[in-house]
């Protein structure tokens, strides 16, 4: 028998292939998803949309039970490390959180900082969506799909809302579990008890994500808004920086003046009645006791704002243009086929790449040098300035790096190491940014050929301009540190940037991902060890760089205020033979990767 649908007549459907079409027609900036005509490219007596999914259905049926078992067996196993893990770890901090509410100066600065905290989280909430949309959105539809059945004469949006309903369903849930952890740790730090701020946190637990979900069907049904987002990610990244500053200030003013919590007040009124962002904030404000009057009206108000976009969303998901569907089911199966590799540089660039569709690069140059010696600094120099995303992120970075640095030295004994350790981790994120070009030509040797040197030359000028501008920007971050009677921050915070530098390198020429070492059969008593020796491996330039500097500070006392000046020959010591170690490393690496047989 015939696998194929029958019609009503008993002939076999479908008779022959429909050619795939694009609904949305040719778009060249305009948005074409919303052009009525798009729909009535077939009659409706050809509606063979019941046929087709019962069909669907039916084929699936073992599939989708094995991909359910698959799922079940997943799940027990997150949940099995979830608490073998999670418990002890959960635990702790339940004990820390515990003896900071002890401390009334702790609990006071949380409830100072928790307007912004908390607006800061819906608006990164808003601006991750709007991001995801760009190369995969909520309605996401494997490549089988694309290929066959909306090619046929069926109902779109009958296979379109599907997708969105899940994805909308999933966020929620996410949401509603984030809802759940915020009123403990509310309860847990004695901000609230555990009742009402639960009823108060899932109005922001559920509406949120939902309106995140249909931000995102909207970036990824028309052109227009993806431009936008394009546009205006860089604005919201600083916007979302203003507001990690503004809580920093309020949890850090002990006893705040009139004219500070009169400014304060002002920011904080503003925010919460800007937009959902703050209307969600209200009633968890209310719950600790903040003042948040108006709290029942920014709840009817997020309530029924989330109700017409979500319906508006719903009604609009079987208008996506089919290129774009296809765009972003050809990236998410990149993705997904190189992570399974544990490719990461590959998914990497394969999101990069689809952030950057359509997006206009800028043209601009630098007076070309007059020696072939200074023509890998030029081009790095370009490229950076023609990348200014890149520049502008390392300089993030590194800010970040240098607030956590503060913090390290205010902080003693076990709990300095710890926070150091994730300062110099930021460093290190932010001068690898800086570092793109080497990863570039490490991955295809070929494009190396334009060089006048030998390819371990080539890899250590890469080196130049991440250190040179990374320490620029570490002297920048270290202004603040020398305002304030920390001077040597100018030489410790630059000094990093070499090894920095070396490091992002080294790991630019690793070579190709080395899976088989997951399969060594390193048994132990806690179990294989073969996945932790793989993790070392993939992330041994980090690793080393981070540990040695942070040995090299902890131990010389370079960071306490009264040390003497001859604390600082430890740091320059150790950065100058890790350096050089990294470098000799490099050019190991860049041996064998020529010569893989040697």
């Amino acid at each position: 028998m015939s696998d194929k649908p029958r019609r009503e007549d008993g002939e076999d459907w479908p008779p022959g292939p429909v050619a795939a079409r694009d609904d949305a027609g040719p778009d060249h900036g305009a948005d074409a998803a919303d052009d009525p005509a798009a729909d009535a490219a077939w009659s409706p007596e050809y509606d063979r949309t019941r046929e087709t999914l019962r069909w669907l259905r039916d084929k699936r049926r073992a599939h989708r039970g094995q991909r359910n078992r698959d799922l079940a067996v997943t799940a027990y196993a997150v949940l099995l490390l979830g608490v073998g893990y999670g418990s002890t770890l959960g635990y702790r901090f339940a004990q820390r959180l515990g003896h900071l509410a002890a401390d009334d100066h702790t609990c006071e600065a949380i409830r100072r900082a928790l307007p912004a905290v908390l607006i800061l989280l819906a608006c990164g909430l808003a601006v991750l969506a709007a991001r995801d949309a760009l190369w995969r959105g909520p309605v996401l539809v494997s490549r089988p799909d694309l290929s066959w059945p909306l090619a046929q004469p069926v109902r779109r949006e009958r296979m379109l809302r599907p997708a969105f309903r899940l994805t909308a369903s999933l966020m929620t849930l996410g949401g509603v579990l984030c809802a759940v952890g915020g009123a403990v740790l509310l309860r847990l730090t004695g901000s609230a008890p555990l009742g009402p701020a639960l009823a108060l946190s899932l109005p922001a637990g559920v509406c949120l994500p939902l309106l995140a979900a249909a931000l995102a069907l909207h970036v990824e049904r028309r052109a227009r808004w993806a431009r936008r987002v394009r546009k205006l990610t860089p604005y919201a990244v600083l916007l979302l920086v203003a507001l990690a500053g503004q809580a920093a200030w309020a949890a850090s003013a002990d006893r705040p003046a009139d004219g500070q919590r009169a400014v304060l007040r002002v920011l904080e009124a503003a925010e919460l009645w800007s937009g959902p962002w703050g209307w969600a904030a209200q009633p968890v404000l209310h719950a600790t006791g903040g003042h948040a009057p108006g709290w029942p009206v920014a709840t009817a108000l997020l309530v029924a704002v989330t109700a017409a976009a979500v319906s508006h969303a719903h009604r609009s998901a079987g208008t996506i243009p089919t290129r774009r569907l296809r765009a972003r089911a050809a990236t998410a199966a990149t993705v997904a086929s190189v992570l399974w590799s544990v490719e990461l540089r590959a998914a990497k660039l394969a999101v990069a790449e689809a952030l950057a569709d359509g997006a206009s690069g800028t043209r601009r140059r630098l007076p070309a040098p007059r020696s072939r010696r200074l023509v890998v600094v030029w081009r790095d120099a370009v490229a950076l300035l023609r990348a200014p995303g890149r520049l502008v992120g390392a300089a993030l970075w590194i800010a970040a790096g240098a607030g956590t640095a503060s913090v390290a030295v205010a902080s003693e004994g076990a709990a300095r190491l710890v926070v150091l350790a994730v300062a110099l981790a930021l460093g290190w994120f932010g001068v690898g940014r800086l570092a793109e070009t080497a990863r570039l030509e490490a991955d295809d040797l070929r494009r190396s050929s334009w060089s006048p040197f030998r390819f371990r030359g080539l890899m250590f000028q890469h080196a130049l301009v991440p250190a040179a501008l990374g320490a620029v920007l570490a002297a920048l971050a270290a202004v603040p540190f020398a305002l304030y009677g920390g001077e040597r921050a100018l030489l410790l915070m630059p000094l990093c940037a070499p090894p920095f530098a070396a490091a992002a390198v080294l790991a630019a020429v690793r070579g190709p991902v080395r899976t088989e070492l997951m399969s060594l059969g390193l048994v132990t008593p806690a179990g294989d060890a073969s996945a932790f020796v793989f993790l070392f491996w993939y992330a041994a330039p980090f690793l080393t760089t981070v540990t040695s500097l942070t040995a090299g500070l902890a131990r010389s006392g370079a960071l306490d205020p009264g040390a003497p000046a001859e604390a600082l020959l430890r740091p320059v010591m150790t950065t100058l033979t890790l350096t050089a170690g990294l470098l000799f490393a490099t050019a190991r690496r860049v041996k064998k990767l020529l010569h893989p047989v040697d």
